[in-house]
């Protein structure tokens, strides 16, 4: 069996952004580890449009390349790391729509949270994305990290994470792994019964 692959999603696009920082950050402890190849996938690289796809995604029938392709990444990967800031409570609108655009892709794959933000340090985005990860049959991992733009950030803009984040982030990185490989062993079932 092929090694795990799992892609770490920064889930913004805002000009002036700290996730790229966050995401960099989490993608250096990953590689750390000898359990899967991680990879980055930045959304601002796929320059996805907001949702113009007229037939539902669960059809799987993409008229437009951007789509393709973004269906194409993400179908190569067994499991997640969303990185996501907290804007008004939730996720981003990039990252929401960018899950929106697709659905068997995401079906009967592990996913855990890497957040950020200045007050819960990103977590009630969590609460909200594993709602909707739940609702694409993803397994959400328990562990997840939250980053402190008060604490995490020098002077709100370089980050400089507290030492005592690796460790949770650690133990979510072992649940991903985990259940990444437990879901690929679903996803064979399920093509084996169709």
């Amino acid at each position: 069996m092929s090694e795990l692959r799992i892609g770490i999603i920064l889930g913004s696009t805002r000009p002036g952004r700290k996730g790229d920082q966050v995401a960099k950050w989490v993608l250096e402890q990953a590689r750390k580890r000898d359990d899967a190849t991680y990879e980055l996938l930045d959304l601002a690289d796929f320059d996805l449009p907001h949702l113009d796809e007229e037939v539902p995604p669960s059809m799987a029938q993409y008229t437009h390349d951007h789509t393709r392709a973004w269906s194409e990444t993400i179908d190569g990967f067994d499991g997640f790391v969303f990185v996501t800031p907290e804007y008004n409570r939730s996720p981003s609108g990039a990252l929401k729509n960018a899950i929106d655009f697709l659905y068997k892709e995401w079906n009967n794959k592990a996913v855990g949270f890497v957040s950020y933000g200045a007050q819960a340090s990103g977590l009630r985005a969590v609460e909200h994305l594993r709602q909707i990860v739940g609702e694409l049959q993803m397994a959400d991992v328990r562990a997840s990290v939250g980053i402190s733009l008060l604490t995490d950030f020098e002077g709100y803009s370089v980050l400089k994470p507290i030492p005592h984040h690796e460790a949770p982030l650690g133990v979510m990185f072992d649940q991903l792994v985990s259940w990444s490989g437990a879901m690929r062993s679903v996803r064979a079932g399920v093509l084996a019964a169709a």
